[in-house]
């Protein structure tokens, strides 16, 4: 880049003494920062060209905001109009009223989004440059706000086009914020280096989902349409599940691409300690129904002192890897409390592991993976999020955070308010639901009374129904819900709130006859706050029968296999299992036991199944090599394709560089009439252009062909072989030539004529003269 700048100061001595002041701030001098060289670059773009009210080069911030959210991230964009371009510039921001002499002076930090076309100033680190001079239209970097209390800032550029810098202290290439006012409570600045809150404290996380056909029309996927389970983490500042400008995990990527938490969770539990709570909520199918038709899915966690932030990701899907989520949200507040109440409208973001442009791209692997990256209105024009202007995308989620309940001694400087200590008022904690995501089921029927009437520990149930198996390869778990009850009046408290896994299946019956016992275990997933001891059972017996009576002619069966699959995919059906005899009755007998078994089994309703469809294919090439042609897409059919009435092939024209079309000319006129009626002449034949050669066809051939002709000696009275002017044949008078007429056509070759007529007519061949030319022979 020096040498760039080197020879873009030569090139501005050919221009004036002032704009060699304006370039001047770009050189580096050797032997890194020299002081104020930061200050030089203020002062060098004052001096610069100012074009007021010249808008061709623009710096904006998405959204257009007035003011900022310290600690908040903002995409900052510099744009030319076309057909403007700039081949170089400096971004800076500036506490309003600094000069740019000292470190302090600057607010807030840049981080750079492509390197290729972006870099920080060598010698002036809080400054953005470019990273190779070139023609450009865009640029765009990242902005981090400043912590609060720093008051108003100034974002400005500077353009370099051609041999000239354009700066505005006022318009289109600059931008004053200032801060936003905070309302007590709501989330603090970037994360402080120490938490000071004391004990912790309980929030609900709930999604609301904006995704849908009517907020967001272009090309919205009407039947796959969903959101992936949310999956996230209360945590400790030293792990960071994703942030802007980072590559995203493996993890990452699974949610991103295929909506699968699995390997992300996995991720989070590795981290030990440095973790408190996993987040996870259910996945949406479809992606946006009315609140009254469907709750928002929610799920609660815990923070404390050493793992006050907060993060989660969801993917919108169909997609190539575009996500939503917050990263390192810091629930603890400068006042050493807990952050009551926080939302956040989220924009969709590029994980960077998949090139994909639409929702349903068929898949392409980023080679080398990219940096996450919010999604802009500007990022392709296919994009679903597309604005030529470049405004702001209209959010397709809302997140709410709120504090429901805090326990232990609290530390924090401002007095608790009613709205505090009410919600520190425990919430009932809620049953994770690990339901596949393509199976549709109705809402959970009314629970059903306690099998118990004492204080001994019964059961109850509820149960809902199976509507839609979206995948028939993925089973779909129970439709009946079991829980622990007691009689009216008993006490369900348990000594401890430990998080406890789900139960291992039971273990074989302990004889191969009659009643034994077996038993099964779980495990504890997440120990009291408190630091106490789990008080819950990790293993559970219970007597089992095998084979009713173990009399010798009585014989000896397994337990029973699986249930088999049901015998349609739609409405009422019949499954079978069975069990086989490993011992037959001492006493020869048959066996009388039952070795199979059925029963009915019910299916989502008849034709209410969705077309289960692949993306679609990438478009074929066009039909033709030039000209108008078309080209075609297809997708293939992945569930049964007798209800299936979505189109499997869609075609549409396709328009390459036109075709080459040679000269086209008329067949060749009959040969003229000689132009002399003695003596040596000439006669012409002439042919139409009907088509000029158009996208480089071939070029026209010749229009007029011209042959000598002879008809006969020319005689005069004395036997001369001339004759007297202005006469003919022996006898015969003629006027004289009448001027040239116009030239037939203006270009391309044309005809013109001229004529004599007789004066004196005598006895003998005596008639009226013609001839004709060629003319206007240049090609059109």
């Amino acid at each position: 880049m020096g040498m760039y700048l080197h020879l873009l100061l030569l090139q501005c001595c050919f221009v004036s003494n002032f704009v060699c002041n304006a370039v001047a701030f770009a050189e580096e001098p050797a032997g890194g920062r020299s002081d104020g060289y930061c200050g030089r670059i203020l002062r060098a773009q004052m001096q610069g060209t100012r074009r007021e009210g010249h808008h061709e080069f623009r710096l904006r911030m998405e959204g257009d905001p007035e003011t900022y959210l310290p600690g908040s991230t903002y995409r900052v964009v510099l744009l030319a109009s076309s057909p403007a371009y700039f081949r170089g510039f400096t971004l800076i921001a500036l506490k309003e009223g600094r000069e740019g002499t000292t470190d302090d002076d600057y607010a807030g930090q840049f981080q750079i989004v492509d390197d290729e076309d972006t870099q920080f100033m060598t010698n002036c680190p809080p400054a953005v440059t470019e990273s190779t001079p070139r023609r450009r239209t865009r640029i765009q970097v990242i902005w981090t706000a400043p912590p609060s209390g720093t008051g108003c800032i100034i974002l400005k550029a500077s353009i370099v086009q051609k041999r000239v810098i354009y700066f505005q202290d006022q318009g289109s290439l600059t931008i004053r914020l200032c801060e936003k006012e905070r309302v007590l409570g709501e989330v603090t600045d970037v994360p402080a280096i120490e938490c000071c809150a004391c004990g912790t404290a309980k929030y609900r996380l709930t999604f609301y989902g904006n995704w849908s056909e009517k907020v967001h029309p272009k090309d919205y996927p009407r039947r796959a349409n969903h959101w992936s389970a949310l999956i996230g983490a209360s945590h400790s500042r030293s792990y960071v599940l994703w942030e802007y400008g980072s590559y995203a995990s493996e993890g990452v990527r699974q949610v991103a691409e295929l909506g699968s938490p699995i390997k992300m969770e996995e991720e989070i539990r590795q981290k030990g300690d440095e973790v408190l709570t996993v987040i996870k909520t259910k996945a949406q199918w479809p992606a946006w129904q009315p609140l009254n038709l469907r709750a928002a899915p929610s799920a609660e966690f815990s923070v404390d002192r050493s793992r006050h932030l907060m993060s989660f990701l969801t993917m919108l899907g169909p997609s190539p890897d575009w996500n939503v989520g917050l990263s390192g949200e810091d629930l603890c507040t400068k006042d050493c409390g807990w952050v009551q109440r926080l939302v956040a409208d989220l924009i969709p973001w590029d994980a960077g592991t998949d090139s994909g442009v639409t929702y349903e791209s068929p898949n392409k692997p980023t080679i080398p993976q990219e940096k996450i990256r919010p999604l802009t209105s500007l990022d392709h024009s296919q994009s679903p999020f597309y604005d030529p202007e470049g405004g702001a995308i209209t959010p397709v989620a809302r997140v709410v955070v709120e504090r429901i309940a805090r326990k232990g001694e609290q530390c924090n400087v401002v007095p608790d308010t009613i709205d505090d200590i009410v919600a520190d008022i425990g919430q009932e904690e809620k049953v994770e639901d690990d339901t596949p995501e393509t199976c549709i089921y109705s809402t959970w029927s009314p629970w059903s009374a306690c099998s118990s009437a004492t204080c001994d520990k019964g059961r109850r149930m509820r149960q809902r129904m199976l509507k839609a198996q979206l995948d028939l390869s993925v089973p779909c778990p129970h439709t009946q819900d079991f829980q622990p009850c007691m009689a009216p009046g008993c006490s369900m408290e348990e000594p401890s709130t430990c998080m406890m896994s789900e139960w291992i299946s039971w273990s074989a019956c302990s004889v191969s006859c009659g009643m034994g016992m077996r038993s099964r275990e779980r495990y504890v997933k997440q120990y009291p706050e408190d630091g106490s001891l789990c008080q819950l059972q990790t293993e559970e017996t219970e007597k089992c029968v095998v084979n009713d009576e173990c009399s010798p002619s009585s014989c000896v069966v397994t337990e029973w296999g699986e249930w088999d699959p049901c015998s349609v995919t739609c409405g009422l059906g019949m499954k079978r299992r069975e069990r086989m005899v490993k011992m037959p009755p001492i006493d020869g007998s048959m066996c009388k036991t039952e070795v199979a078994e059925v029963e009915k089994c019910m299916m989502p309703e008849c034709h209410t199944i969705p077309c289960m469809l692949s993306p679609w294919s990438d478009w074929s090439e066009c039909s033709v090599t030039c000209g108008r042609g078309v080209r075609s897409r297809q997708r293939m059919l992945k569930s049964d394709p007798a209800e299936c009435t979505e189109e499997l092939e869609q075609t549409e024209k396709c328009m390459l560089p036109e075709c080459p079309m040679d000269c086209m000319v008329s067949e060749w006129s009959e040969w003229s009439e000689c132009n002399k009626s003695c003596g040596k002449g000439h006669t012409i034949r002439t042919r139409m252009i009907k088509l000029e050669p158009q996208f480089g066809g071939s070029s026209c051939p010749e229009t007029i062909q011209r042959k000598k002709c002879k008809t006969r000696k020319c005689r005069t009275k004395g036997g001369g072989r001339s004759k007297a002017k202005g006469t003919g044949a022996a006898g015969c008078q003629l006027q004289p030539w009448t001027s040239w007429t116009d030239c037939t056509k203006p270009c391309g070759g044309g005809l013109q004529e001229r004529f004599r007529t007789a004066k004196r007519r005598a006895k003998g061949n005596c008639k009226d003269r013609r001839e004709i030319r060629a003319c206007n022979n240049q090609p059109c």
